[in-house]
């Protein structure tokens, strides 16, 4: 301990007698730590915008649903009253309850929407009004009329595409026909209550909603659905929450009529869009810091080069050659230390302040734009995390070790002899 002593005080006196070379590499740090912080907090945000607008249009963070369904999408593959009441019930329970959000049932089936104009390819889901409220987003994306309403019986909530192309207004009739659950071909007659406009032309299209006991009805399915979304406070509590279902639900999953998916899995290119621009993040930072890594080696090499005839007195009083390359790894790893935490500190404080309330990139955006089947928010809203300041303060903790290894081998193998004769 008391060498550890003499190292780290002989390695803050040469970081303050370099004062000026160490102020530079120190501000060159800061810098690149507060751009990674405004980058990983803005990156996140924006990944947590994508999968959040993502899940609400799709089947959740979280979805429980037959086996089978997601390849077949067929009535027949669908989670049965007893299923769906049984899952409910451990959704409802005690440390689950507190991490789920908001869970809807649905009833999904693809059939054909016809109308005196024509007659289109559509996916036909029933929901529980109240319960898909809270869950999606498109009630919000209303254009005319309402959502569906818990006492509506024969209403539908249809895309403003799907309107163009059938001709349809608020009030208008349509036939829906698909094949129920006796695998006859089914028809019902519906109204639309509400228009709506998401963005995304496929959505816009073909999706219509009407209340699940109306599609009870009229598929012979009564309370039977094909699946159940579930929505959380955060994508990150996701991964624990499936392995907490899946606990629960062993049995069901273990005779091969139900299982649990994250968005991962149920979205794979949303999921695929995600790891993408993480990657190219990544690949950014790497770069930055490398040249960050380097200024770091001409500081302590220079040290080194400069410190000759002090090194081969250290080690003529009792310095080992480890000792002396530690020295030189402290005086990087110091350098580094201090540069992260303040560069950390006030990334993250001034892209709190300044930014916190989101970044409107709406001027860059022509229009309304969609990247992996997910309508992009022109406000960005950073997210931090305290798993993100750990991982960018490790990060560059790395690059500073890394950075000071040669300078340190070098110093380490210092010929004290010759080291004496060196005069600056």
């Amino acid at each position: 301990m008391a060498h550890l002593r003499v190292i780290v005080v002989l390695a803050l006196r040469n970081l303050r007698r370099q004062l000026r070379r160490t102020l530079l590499t120190c501000l060159a740090m800061i810098i690149g730590g507060a751009l990674l912080m405004f980058s990983l907090t803005l990156g996140d945000g924006t990944h947590e915008e994508w999968i959040e607008s993502g899940v609400r249009m799709g089947s959740g963070h979280v979805t429980i649903e037959s086996p089978e369904f997601r390849s077949s999408r067929r009535i027949e593959d669908r989670l049965s009253e007893t299923a769906r009441q049984a899952t409910e019930r451990v959704l409802a329970s005690a440390g689950i309850a507190e991490q789920v959000q908001t869970v809807s049932p649905k009833l999904v089936i693809t059939g054909l929407a016809s109308s005196a104009a024509g007659a289109r390819p559509v996916q036909v889901m029933g929901v529980e009004p109240r319960a898909e409220s809270s869950f999606s987003t498109l009630d919000d994306q209303l254009v005319e009329g309402r959502y569906l309403e818990s006492d509506d019986r024969l209403a539908a909530y249809v895309g403003i595409g799907l309107v163009e192309s059938l001709s349809l207004r608020l009030g208008s009739r349509l036939v829906v026909t698909a094949q129920d659950a006796d695998k006859e071909i089914a028809g019902q007659l519906l109204r639309v209550v509400g228009i709506f406009r998401t963005g995304v032309s496929a959505i816009d299209q073909t999706l219509i909603h009407i209340p699940l006991e109306t599609a009870g009805e009229w598929l012979g399915s009564g309370g039977d659905v094909t699946n159940l979304g579930i929505i959380v406070e955060d994508s990150s509590a996701v991964s624990g929450l499936v392995v907490r279902l899946k606990h629960a639900l062993a049995e069901p999953i273990g005779d091969g009529t139900t299982i649990v998916m994250d968005w991962r899995e149920a979205m794979p290119q949303l999921s695929a869009a995600v790891a993408i621009d993480d990657f190219g993040n990544y690949l950014v930072y790497g770069i930055l810091f490398i040249i960050i890594g380097f200024g770091i080696v001409n500081t302590v090499l220079m040290s080194v080069m400069h410190r000759y005839r002090e090194f081969g007195v250290l080690q003529a009083l009792g310095l080992t050659p480890g000792q002396t390359g530690g020295l030189v790894l402290v005086e990087g790893l110091v350098l580094t230390a201090v540069s992260a935490v303040i560069g950390i500190g006030l990334g993250i404080f001034v892209t709190w302040y300044f930014f916190g309330d989101g970044l409107d990139f709406s001027a860059l955006m022509d229009e309304e734009m969609t990247f992996a089947g997910v309508v992009i928010d022109p406000v960005i809203i950073p997210l931090f995390r305290t798993t993100r300041i750990i991982q960018a303060l490790a990060f560059i903790l790395s690059i500073g070790v890394l950075a000071s290894v040669y300078p340190a081998i070098l110093a380490a193998k210092i010929d004290v002899t010759e080291a004496m004769k060196f005069d600056r």
